[in-house]
């Protein structure tokens, strides 16, 4: 079973479009930030400084809208690791209802260089829990 993260999210006024509902642009600033809040939790007890991650490539589909009060519950868990790329993995739900699937490529790099950084144990460990 994978390791879920949670977190919810209430949609405001400056989340919502001219068609009236959360804009598409703010799918993606959630998606960022619930990949860097997991992050910190997970490395709450064992920071890694010497990494930081950034974006390859986000897919993203759309299956139903959300509108103005709605509470949003993203979950989010890691898919496959490898190399340096993490796979993020985020279904947001508005009620026990699917709204959007994401997928995001991450890319592990140095955080002095900025250089790719290949994920090795200390990280994979924090990524992929044992159980």
């Amino acid at each position: 079973m994978k390791d879920i993260f949670e977190l919810e999210i209430t949609v405001t006024a400056e989340d919502i479009d001219s068609l009236n509902h959360v804009n598409n642009v703010v799918y993606v600033q959630w998606m960022d930030t619930v990949a860097f809040k997991h992050w910190a939790f997970l490395t709450y007890k064992n920071p890694l400084p010497e990494y930081v991650w950034v974006v390859l490539k986000h897919e993203v589909e759309y299956l139903k809208q959300a509108v103005l009060g709605d509470v949003i519950t993203v979950k989010t868990w890691v898919g496959e690791t490898k190399g340096f790329k993490s796979e993020r993995l985020m279904e947001f739900y508005k009620q026990n209802q699917l709204l959007v699937k994401a997928k995001t490529i991450w890319g592990m790099l140095d955080a002095k260089s900025y250089k790719p950084s290949r994920i090795r144990e200390n990280v994979l460990k924090v990524l992929q829990p044992a159980k």
